[in-house]
């Protein structure tokens, strides 16, 4: 389990693993390599290849824990992570796929995003970038942007459900050392990320888990993914954070029931 671009495995994951947990999984949550607990410098820099190896590297880990019986292994993520699975489940190293609000395509979403921006921050913000590659090239410290904001302020997103990201993943405050931000670098190359087109070649069940309102990385398609993929379509009324707010009981019980059918020993 991960969560989404920035978001590292408590805030990302905790809510739904201990659920996992209970009903008798054994979980392992990973940061990827430049967040949280993980190692890479510099920090706070998202690259989608070196995600996609860490992913590949934790299922090989989880294989190995003792407990655990290596042929009944699912990856879950949500947002940039739910892209992600989608790749990971198309290399057939995993028995079952949830793929919660998942990012499928940036072509999409990045427009979408820019659409509740402002145009002065959309015309600064390349020049944002521009200022990050050079404090990298010269080793320093990357510019980092918050992982969300209002219209009109520098951010990742400033969809008007990302404001409810905090609420979300972070409820007063109880993930404290979670840095809520993210290298300007890393942006932009979302905009061309498509993990949504390795949705055809994945052999192993499917679970796809839509939040109808969802403004950040949008509803329609990961609903066209799940129909190419004959996955499971699991759809709830809310936006992005849905399920970790309001819908939180249902997506749950969904994908938990989704697991027992696929992971159970026959």
């Amino acid at each position: 389990m991960a969560g989404g671009a920035g978001v590292t495995k408590e805030p990302g994951t905790d809510q739904f693993a201990a659920r996992f947990h209970a009903a008798g999984f054994s979980v392992l949550a990973f940061d990827h390599r430049h967040f949280g607990e993980s190692g890479g410098t510099p920090r706070q820099v998202m690259r989608v290849r070196e995600q996609l190896t860490d992913w590949e590297v934790a299922v090989d880990c989880a294989k190995a824990l003792p407990e655990v019986d290596p042929l009944r292994v699912a990856a879950w993520g949500f947002s940039s992570a739910g892209g992600h699975v989608l790749r990971v489940g198309a290399g057939g190293k995993v028995a079952a796929v949830v793929a919660q609000t998942p990012f499928v395509d940036g072509l999409v979403s990045g427009p979408n995003a820019l659409r509740h921006e402002s145009v002065d921050v959309v015309l600064r913000f390349p020049f944002i970038v521009l200022a990050d590659l050079l404090r990298g090239l010269f080793r320093r410290p990357p510019l980092v942007v918050p992982l969300a904001g209002r219209r009109g302020e520098v951010a990742m997103l400033t969809t008007p459900d990302a404001l409810h990201s905090e609420r979300a993943l972070d409820p007063g405050g109880r993930y404290p050392e979670w840095q809520q931000t993210i290298a300007a670098r890393s942006v932009m190359p979302m905009f061309t990320y498509r993990p949504g087109r390795a949705a055809r070649r994945i052999r192993v069940p499917l679970l796809v888990v839509v939040a109808e309102q969802d403004q950040s990385v949008l509803a329609k398609p990961a609903v066209r993914i799940a129909a190419r993929a004959n996955a499971t379509l699991v759809q709830v009324p809310g936006g992005h954070y849905a399920p970790f707010l309001e819908q939180h009981e249902a997506v749950a019980e969904a994908e938990l029931s989704f697991l027992l059918t696929h992971l159970s020993v026959c």
